[in-house]
Order: C-alpha cells, then sequence, then structure tokens
C-alpha cells in the first residue's frame, strides 16, 4: 500500500492545518492508521492513531484537545486536523499503515509497516 501525505506547509502560531493521507490500495478493517511527526533533532513521536473499522482513536496526551483524526473510507483517506500550532509543532508529519486487531491502537513505530514520504509542518511565533 503507498501513502502519500499532503496538506504540509508555512503557518503561524495559532493558526490550524489539516493533513491528509491517501492510501493507493484498498484499505479494510483489518488495518489501522497511524501519524507521527519527527522534529529537528529529536526521535520519531506518535501523535495518533485510527482504527479503520471502528474508526476508534487514540492520542498521545500532548496532542489530546489540538489534534484531531479522522478518515474518509470512501476516499481512503486518514486526516490529521491540528489546532492552535504551536512552534514546537514543527516537524515533519507521517501516516503509517498497520494489520490490527480490533480497537488496539498502537504507539510503537515499529509496528507499522507502510509509512508516507512525509510532509513538512513549519509553525513560526
Amino acid at each position: 500500500v503507498r501513502l502519500v501525505e499532503s496538506g504540509g506547509g508555512l503557518v503561524q502560531a495559532g493558526d490550524s492545518l489539516k493533513l491528509s493521507c491517501a492510501a493507493s490500495g484498498r484499505i479494510d478493517s483489518r488495518y489501522h492508521m497511524g501519524w507521527f511527526r519527527v522534529a529537528p533533532g529529536k526521535e520519531r513521536e506518535f501523535l495518533g492513531a485510527i482504527a479503520w473499522s471502528s474508526g476508534s482513536t487514540r492520542y498521545v496526551d500532548s496532542v489530546k484537545g489540538r489534534f484531531t483524526i479522522s478518515k474518509d473510507n470512501a476516499k481512503n483517506t486518514v486526516f490529521l486536523q491540528m489546532n492552535n500550532l504551536k512552534p514546537e509543532d514543527t516537524a515533519v508529519y507521517y501516516c503509517a499503515l498497520r494489520l490490527g486487531a480490533g480497537n488496539m491502537l498502537l504507539s510503537a513505530y515499529s509496528a507499522y509497516t507502510d509509512w508516507g514520504q512525509g510532509t513538512q509542518v513549519t509553525v513560526t511565533v
């Protein structure tokens, strides 16, 4: 499955952005989609994930209330809505895919098998 992210850009603190992750192959109920980011000089960070079948979501505490993951089954696309962006949100954002069981959404990047190329988000003060 090929994943392509889009929607990144340069914004000011307090702005919003909505990232998209389009999957080329058919995504079915067996899959989980995750969002990660890599900030300059930092390790890859799990942001959240969604179960394709149920729509159940999980978020890391640092983005709860600001970031929302959703999906469009018909378009095989997952979204990451980011509100009230902060300079520390500056990073390359990646979506990733894994075969999952039920609603057990994992945060470890090693659990995900397919990755997009990433999209840059830069937040200025």
